[in-house]
């Protein structure tokens, strides 16, 4: 509960930002995803921080993200590729993609190469049709 009660408040802070981030399709951010319920992915550390993938701008305000895991997921609800500023390997977690508020954009991240996002694409336009 107390976890809760901490993204609460950080939640309250968020609604007060006024600072609007520019961002763009296929740029990925550290996003104050929360602590949310059962399955659904959520942020971790103080700020419940999460990197996510700017998948679908619609606005300046509001975009379809997709959270990014570095478990090993090979099945068809993940999408494995390179971050390159963190070195890592991520998952793209397609069955997540949701939308997201501006407000919750912390700090770019990185920005997902052109063929990587083609590929990525390609997968999700598969597992919905």
């Amino acid at each position: 509960m107390l976890e809760y009660n901490q993204w609460n408040e950080i939640k309250k802070g968020l609604s007060k930002k006024k600072k609007l981030i520019s961002f763009k399709n296929r740029d990925i951010f550290w996003v104050h995803i929360g602590k949310n319920l059962g399955y659904e992915t959520f942020g971790k550390g103080e700020e419940f921080l999460r990197p996510v993938l700017v998948f679908k701008k619609f606005s300046s305000n509001t975009f379809f993200g997709i959270p990014l895991i570095t478990a090993t997921k090979e099945d068809i609800f993940h999408y494995r590729f390179l971050v390159k500023n963190n070195d890592k390997i991520n998952y793209a977690s397609l069955s997540q993609i949701r939308i997201f508020d501006v407000s919750r954009l912390h700090d770019k991240l990185d920005k997902m190469s052109v063929e990587d996002f083609d590929k990525l694409k390609e997968k999700l336009g598969s597992l919905f049709c």
